[in-house]
């Protein structure tokens, strides 16, 4: 197999980035065509109609442009890097999902589609194949590294199916509530996916870097429509494949803990959600936040949607960076 190093992930990007920029402009006039527009919860931000009908299911185009590159990928390296596909798949099983639930909120003209039973149900028979994959690859028990430490726990396997199930899920749906506003989702997760890209060099880890380097592209490019004011939105169809890429990137490192670390925005998300709703509960009705997930929180506040993603970006890129020494300074 051809050497793992920049140059190659910067060409598999590049092929991401370029597939995914070329077909944005067709992906949006059909799903304008096919009237495939946003809905706005009227629960939702007020300040956000001004968004309704804006086309959704734009994850089309980078997933399109990360399979393509993913390809490209194991053929400019000569082998096959069973890891990248593996992560593919998951990813793109998750984007089904958010496909289906898409489609619901279109057809009947609302921002509601599969019920929140049906969505986890799938998400984890999902998570059930890609854990019987690693099994399969598997030569002995899985080892859960411990961040900040030189300590890695082995786990019996019915204890790392569960263990694993629960963080893919929840990582698939925490990526979900950060897509809530224009570039916010994709913004967050470019820096995580540089991080992978990284850890694949140093580990000489081709499928990691594979994956890494095309979800890096695709979402780059995205941002060309996306970006506030957007152009398009991913929709549970792009948020959901993201979640499923960025868990089966830290499976497929064998570093899942790390999401703690680099995911801590996507962590904060939920976390103000099920704070809100829980404080919402037992208070009789008060409020935690002045709305959550915590970026509509910061846009009560008087910050605009530009300034929210920069900051959460900003802050994912430093906890990268510091999460790029923690987890390879064995290796360096």
């Amino acid at each position: 197999m051809t050497p793992i190093n920049i140059r190659t992930a910067l060409i598999i990007c590049a092929v991401a980035f370029v597939i995914t920029a070329a077909i944005g402009p067709s992906v949006i006039r059909y799903l304008r065509k096919m009237k495939f527009g946003q809905k706005i919860l009227e629960i939702g931000p007020k300040w956000h109609m001004n968004k309704q009908n804006i086309p959704t299911m734009g994850g089309f185009m980078f997933i399109i442009g990360i399979a393509v590159a993913v390809v490209a990928g194991n053929l400019l390296l000569g082998g096959l890097a069973v890891p990248s596909l593996a992560v593919l798949g998951l990813a793109a099983a998750y984007g089904a999902v958010g496909l289906v639930d898409d489609y619901a909120k279109i057809k009947k003209k609302e921002n509601a589609g599969l019920s929140p039973k049906q969505k986890l149900v799938l998400q984890i028979l999902v998570a059930a194949v890609f854990i019987l994959v690693l099994f399969l690859q598997s030569d002995g028990l899985p080892v859960i590294w411990i961040p900040f430490t030189d300590i890695a726990i082995p786990l019996p396997w019915p204890l790392y199916i569960i263990f694993a199930a629960f963080v893919i899920v929840g990582a698939d749906n925490a990526v979900n509530l950060t897509d809530g506003i224009d570039g916010l989702a994709a913004g967050v997760t470019l820096p995580v996916a540089l991080f992978f890209v990284a850890v694949g060099i140093v580990r000489q880890d081709a499928g990691v870097m594979i994956f890494a380097a095309a979800l890096a592209g695709g979402l780059a490019a995205f941002l060309i429509y996306n970006f506030n004011p957007a152009k398009v939105f991913m929709g549970d169809t792009g948020s959901l494949f993201l979640g499923g890429a960025i868990a089966g990137l830290a499976f497929a490192c064998d570093m899942p803990l790390i999401l703690l670390l680099v995911g801590l925005i996507y962590i904060i998300e939920t976390l103000s959600v099920i704070l809100q709703v829980t404080y919402f509960k037992i208070s009789g009705g008060k409020r935690l936040f002045k709305m959550a997930p915590i970026h509509h929180h910061f846009e009560m506040c008087g910050w605009g949607e530009k300034k929210i993603v920069l900051i959460f970006s900003g802050i994912t890129a430093l906890l990268c960076l510091l999460a790029y020494f923690v987890a390879l300074a064995p290796v360096l």
